[in-house]
């Protein structure tokens, strides 16, 4: 049986590309615990490096409390994956580096990931494209 294909709640265009948001997907899976379908084990299995990068306080924290164990607020966690990049991609750690990775000359993905530093719950936000940026040339003087 082939995979389904992810669901998002809207692609938007942006002057890179497509925008792609997993909120409706993240409803559906939030549905399933509270039906039992999913238990916590299911749900909260976080990567340990996404979890350390959470922790240690890379990305963004928000106002909203994690929906599984209500313990902790969630943080916004972004990774960017492209040409020049490690393999395993680069966490950006502040905002600066962040619009810098997305200023480069080669195209690159970014994918945000909403993460619960207490019980491992993750779960990506949104995909989109950036960099790709031809630098402007210099006028001849």
């Amino acid at each position: 049986m082939a995979a389904n294909p992810p669901r998002f709640t809207r692609a938007t265009n942006d002057p890179a590309g497509a925008s792609l948001e997993y909120g409706l997907q993240r409803s559906v899976l939030l549905a399933e615990v509270e039906l039992g379908r999913k238990t916590r084990l299911d749900v909260c299995d976080a990567h340990p490096e996404l979890l350390r990068a959470a922790r240690s306080g890379v990305g963004t924290k928000t106002d909203e409390r994690c929906p599984i164990c209500d313990d902790d607020l969630l943080r916004h966690v972004t990774y960017v994956f492209g040409a020049k990049l490690p393999p395993g991609g680069t966490c950006p750690t502040t905002k600066t580096e962040l619009n810098r990775l997305k200023r480069r000359e080669e195209p690159v993905t970014c994918f945000e990931v909403e993460v619960c530093p207490s019980c491992a719950w993750h779960h990506l936000l949104r995909r989109y494209p950036a960099g790709g940026i031809t630098p402007k040339k210099r006028a001849a003087t």
